[in-house]
């Protein structure tokens, strides 16, 4: 049965009519429709209307749309070309599809949806343009849904309820039947999975897969966050206990294998919440002006097997998750927090790049090794930045060395090319009940910028290790952190806005002078109305960083080999890296890329 159509009004346009005419075809596409029928099915009365009707028809016709098969009888020529994409829904009305390999989209009309939903793969139907309008197409198969959960806030009634969704992608509301509920009562933030969505029906059905609790509470809040972006927001249990299975001790056995730091002076700089301390830092004085940094990196892959329930935990999550309040850790919080974290005065395995270095920032050797430290002091940023502003506190002639060791890489990198984006980040001061009461901006300072520049260096020593062969040698497989180089057609629209707040920006020439072009725009519009329009808009000309197993460089840091090795505890690429270095050491033969 077809869809019932309101009786047209005196007032109707052209447009209008051509709208339900073309609906009108598109439901009886197998078969012929007279011109008596088109007037009764959308009660076309008056003669205005009926004259208006046929014309349209006629360009219909002539725009190749319709058939005029017999006299006064017409069929839609066919469904189309049919098309495989996505579908993309705008709370406007104005949806889209992109066939697979194009960027050209084509609008999809809310009654030709189908009751797709935001990022669903898609069959349409093409159909011919009709005059003055763009292309067209009808959804006529969902092939996989994008998402078929929701959060939302539950409505409950006497016969039935309602998942309200604040989600603008999803047209309506979702019906649940009352014993698919789990207890959830009216006022109750829910997850809910659509299970059926009859053609016909306007409101899909879905049962309810978890209360997380009473709508304004921070924690369900929190939550629902996490939950709407897909994101885990409690920990499974199996995983818990596998996790309190691993020991806390470090065997003779196993110190005996490593490099021991435990008597070189060592500690750690972090955010004053943080727990999970994955990397720290040490240093001695060596002959001959050098002095030894290593940078030490919580040895994860010693503790989770690979394989193993909690990895794949870990690499379902791929990374840990910092929300205002709270850290959602990629790994359960006895290794996170406890057995792998740096923690101060005790005895910790350690994954470490140490460096003969001099004060100029010249690194004279490197090496990659298993190690055991302990740490003497945790510092917070701003307790080092005290030491390195006051020359005053614990270990300052040794974090004053790494300073100025720091400060004079830094300045190398940008020499080289790489780009100063160092934007400040809005930080909140939230009460015992998570409510924010201050909001401020962290500053990156000396002290940030220091651990900063070590972990750069380490990482891209350990890229340059494995990737860094000779010619007649083929490099072993390795997961880079890699960053292209801008489109050229981003950096011509960039220049071409900042024109208009005087600024230039050089967009031809060498990577280093196309880069320290856009330094010295950063550096201009500093303390200025605009400076975080333009930082923005130059950021979104850059590329975005990915990674790769084929090797391109990172234009941003100026660094031709670039992995992630320093956050094993809060990234799974890390531990990807650390498997596979270690693999490396022992002698194993390079990996798939796959």
């Amino acid at each position: 049965m077809g869809k019932k159509y309101k009786k047209a009004g005196k007032q109707m346009n052209k447009k209008e009519l051509t709208e339900r005419l073309m609906l009108l075809f598109r439901e009886k596409a197998n078969g012929s429709l007279s011109l008596k029928y088109i007037f009764a099915e959308l009660h076309l009365v008056t003669h205005p209307l009926r004259r208006l009707c046929m014309e349209i028809l006629l360009e219909m016709v002539d725009d190749d749309y319709i058939t005029e098969t017999d006299k006064c009888q017409y069929r839609i020529n066919n469904r189309g070309v049919e098309m495989i994409g996505t579908f993309y829904r705008k709370s406007n009305g104005k949806n889209s599809f992109v066939p697979n390999g194009s960027e050209e989209s084509i609008f999809i009309a809310e009654r030709n949806s189908a009751h797709a939903m935001n990022n669903d793969k898609v069959r349409i139907a093409f159909y011919a343009k009709c005059k003055n309008r763009s292309a067209e197409g009808e959804v006529i198969e969902i092939l996989e849904r994008a998402n078929d959960t929701f959060v939302g806030t539950l409505e409950v009634t006497k016969g039935y309820a309602f998942l309200v969704t604040e989600n603008r992608t999803l047209a309506n509301d979702i019906f649940i039947q009352k014993n698919k509920l789990k207890g959830g009562k009216t006022g109750d933030k829910a997850i809910v999975k659509i299970v059926e969505w009859p053609n016909r029906a306007k409101n899909p059905i879905g049962q309810v897969v978890d209360i997380l609790g009473r709508t304004g509470d921070n924690t369900t809040e929190m939550h629902a966050i996490l939950a709407e972006f897909g994101l885990p927001y409690v920990y499974p249990k199996a995983v818990e206990k596998a996790a309190e299975k691993i020991s806390e001790g470090i065997s003779k056995e196993e110190i005996a294998k490593r490099e021991d730091f435990r008597s070189v002076t060592t500690f750690t700089i972090d955010p004053k919440d943080a727990k999970d301390f994955d990397d720290a830092l040490s240093i001695r004085k060596l002959e001959g002006g050098l002095w030894e940094i290593g940078v030490h990196i919580a040895d994860v892959t010693h503790y989770v097997e690979e394989g193993s329930i909690i990895d794949k935990e870990a690499e379902k999550r791929a990374t840990s998750v910092y929300l205002v309040d709270r850290t959602i850790p990629m790994l359960p919080e006895r290794l996170s927090n406890l057995i792998c974290s740096l923690r101060p005065h005790e005895e910790k395995l350690t994954f470490s790049v140490i460096f003969q270095i001099t004060a100029k920032g010249e690194v004279k050797d490197s090496r990659i090794a298993h190690t055991v430290i302990t740490s003497d002091r945790r510092f917070t940023y701003e307790e080092a930045q005290q030491v390195i502003e006051t020359k005053e506190g614990d270990f300052k002639e040794e974090l004053l060395t790494m300073n100025t060791i720091a400060k004079a890489l830094r300045e190398k990198r940008f020499d080289n090319g790489a780009i100063n984006f160092d934007r400040y980040e809005v930080k909140f001061e939230i009460d015992e009940k998570g409510k924010p009461i201050s909001v401020y901006f962290k500053e990156s300072k000396d002290a940030n910028k220091l651990v900063e520049e070590f972990m750069l260096l380490a990482n891209k020593t350990v890229a340059e290790r494995i990737g860094k062969v000779s010619d007649k040698k083929k490099a072993k497989v390795l997961p880079y952190r890699i960053h292209d180089l801008p489109d050229p057609e981003k950096l011509d629209n960039l220049a071409q806005f900042i024109a208009r707040f005087g600024y230039k920006l050089r967009t031809a020439g060498t990577k280093t002078e196309v880069s320290k072009s856009i330094n010295r725009l950063l550096d201009d519009v500093q303390g200025r109305k605009e400076e975080n329009l333009i930082e923005t808009v130059s950021i979104r000309a850059m590329q975005k960083a990915s990674y790769s197993t084929h090797n391109i460089g990172h234009y941003g840091l100026a660094f031709d080999y670039y992995t992630h090795f320093t956050s094993p505890i809060r990234r799974f690429p890390d531990m990807m890296v650390h498997r596979l270095v270690t693999k490396y050491m022992d002698g194993g033969r390079t990996v798939s890329e796959q």
